[in-house]
């Protein structure tokens, strides 16, 4: 009997000892040193058709988007540029969204809307309580391509949105920014691996995008 109570003991204290390490005491913070950063999604080139194709830039305000503030966010005007020129020529909807406290003319000059253009205003998620969807649906829209800032708020919420709503998602990773790349490259790895958005979305370059 005491052979087996010094056993039940043994067994008890080895238990203990993997909850201490292992167990409920273990979280991500704990841990988080010790994660292994995930491979570079796939980058994969695209040709969108045009005629149900909608650019989404989001949040491109002067405020924010500048040298001093954010100069990540700067240096992606020339790339988002040259998209939405590649996209007005070939004939896609272009659409944009402000923080709910801008106004049309606080959005860069160099991508600054067309008269016609459609311009929504909300936090993160650009579809909450606007008309983008209807927007979107109105012209017939199966595809949108998402630039702006922040890649952890407007890009991520707003791709994320798309998705549930069966809409087709394409991220030019040269076309979103943050303060902090760590947030981009978070993002980057959230779009084509969370559950909601892994089946719809695709990562690109700008320069990998041909209408």
């Amino acid at each position: 009997m005491k052979k087996v109570g010094l056993a039940l003991l043994l067994i008890s204290l080895a238990f203990m000892g993997f909850s201490r390490q292992g167990g409920s005491e273990m979280t991500i913070i704990e841990e988080w040193a010790t994660i292994k950063v995930p491979p570079p999604p796939e980058l994969k080139a695209v040709t969108p058709d045009p005629k149900v194709t909608a650019l989404l830039i989001l949040d491109i305000q002067k405020g924010m988007c500048n040298e001093e503030r954010r100069p990540r966010c700067a240096a992606t005007v020339p790339r988002i540029q040259r998209l939405l020129t590649q996209a007005r020529e070939g004939g896609a909807l272009v659409a944009y969204s402000l923080t709910r406290s801008a106004e049309p003319s606080d959005i860069v000059e160099e991508v600054a809307p067309l008269a016609d253009e459609p311009i929504v205003k909300s936090s993160v998620d650009k579809f909450f309580q606007t008309d983008l969807e209807d927007i979107l649906r109105k012209k017939d829209i199966e595809t949108v391509i998402v630039v702006g800032t922040a890649a952890h708020g407007a890009v991520l919420h707003t791709a994320t949105g798309a998705a549930m709503r069966g809409f087709e998602v394409i991220v030019p990773v040269d076309g979103m920014s943050a303060s902090d790349p760590y947030a981009e490259q978070y993002t980057a790895w959230h779009l084509v691996n969370a559950p909601g958005t892994r089946r719809r979305t695709t990562l690109t370059k700008i320069e990998m995008i041909k209408f």
